[in-house]
């Protein structure tokens, strides 16, 4: 561990951080069928990308699992946040088993924008991340041809004719300028290109990108609290870098000891969407352990939203 801080140190947390109102939902949609104790629950994949959430969420009974082949057949099946292809809501529909679906509203949209394009007739052009949850999700949901491009590299070298009828649709939880981007090369190629702008990119990376950047102006290092296999956490942490501060991503106090606080007057911490407000008191704990803290909050936007239930478990 390096040299403690002897005259201490400012400790300034980004307003929006934590949990967003999809996470909220998945994890209360999870607890909620947990407490029916109707059997066993099968969660497919992890509800969020946070290693406690789905720890805690294990030791209250729920079982995760990568694929249906590992559901018995008739136990209740819960849906990730991320949600799922056409493939498995059919393979689920097939087997007869009973189905809570979490998949956030935000996603949800982006599905449904993707089917309407795809009906028009426009091939799909869909900005994310090979590989994630999301995106794998996505592109089981919509019909038609659909490519996938994840950079401004990718986007100049698409090789589609000029005149080709196009859509695109964005991973929700994308670097808004790195989106930006991707978009203005596709606009530039092909001019007959529908489009949502980034506003599929959710209200809370948004709002959380945003107060990431105005922590870079004010902080001499920054702190992201969340998942190594969280999107929006690494962008959070690339957002941070670009701006030219120090940045690094820990999923909890245990990450802390190799971070060298040396120099450092002012250190800014936030926290991805998926990432619970324990860890995060929990990190600002090991720090006041190491080093005096003067903690205040960043002003920024104070976020209201909410997202209904599943009608099987009610709307509050």
């Amino acid at each position: 561990m390096a040299a403690r801080q002897e005259n201490g140190l400012d400790l300034v947390l980004a307003q929006p951080r934590g949990f967003c109102a999809g996470v909220v939902r998945a994890v209360d949609i999870v607890e909620r069928v947990l407490a029916r104790g109707d059997g066993p629950v099968y969660v497919r994949h992890e509800i969020v990308h946070n290693g406690r959430v789905v720890a805690d969420l294990r030791a209250k009974g729920a079982r995760f699992v990568e694929s249906l082949d590992e559901v018995p057949d008739g136990a209740t099946t819960i849906f990730s946040a991320h949600g799922v292809s056409r493939a498995v809501e059919a393979e689920a529909a097939r087997r007869g088993l009973p189905v809570v679906d979490a998949t956030c509203p935000l996603v949800a949209k982006v599905h449904g924008q993707g089917r309407r394009y795809a009906a028009q007739g426009r091939t799909v052009i869909l900005v994310g991340h090979r590989g994630h949850a999301e995106v794998e999700g996505t592109l089981g949901q919509i019909d038609g041809e659909v490519h996938l491009v994840g950079s401004v590299a990718e986007a100049e070298a698409l090789d589609l004719p000029a005149d080709t009828k196009l859509a695109y649709v964005t991973q929700t939880t994308l670097s808004v300028d790195d989106t930006r981007a991707i978009i203005a090369v596709l606009r530039r190629r092909f001019p007959d290109l529908a489009g949502p702008e980034t506003r599929d990119i959710c209200y809370a990376t948004q709002n959380r990108q945003a107060a990431v950047r105005a922590l870079a102006a004010i902080a001499d290092l920054i702190l992201v609290v969340g998942a190594r296999n969280s999107s929006n956490c690494n962008r959070l942490r690339e957002i941070a870098a670009e701006a030219g501060r120090p940045s690094h991503l820990v999923e909890g106090a245990g990450d802390l000891a190799g971070i060298d606080l040396s120099g450092v007057r002012t250190l800014g911490l936030t926290a991805g969407a998926s990432t619970p407000e324990v860890v995060i008191a929990e990190v600002i704990a090991a720090l006041q352990r190491r080093t005096p803290l003067t903690i205040s909050t960043l002003p920024g936007i104070v976020e209201g939203v909410s997202f209904p239930l599943p009608s099987s478990l009610g709307h509050t």
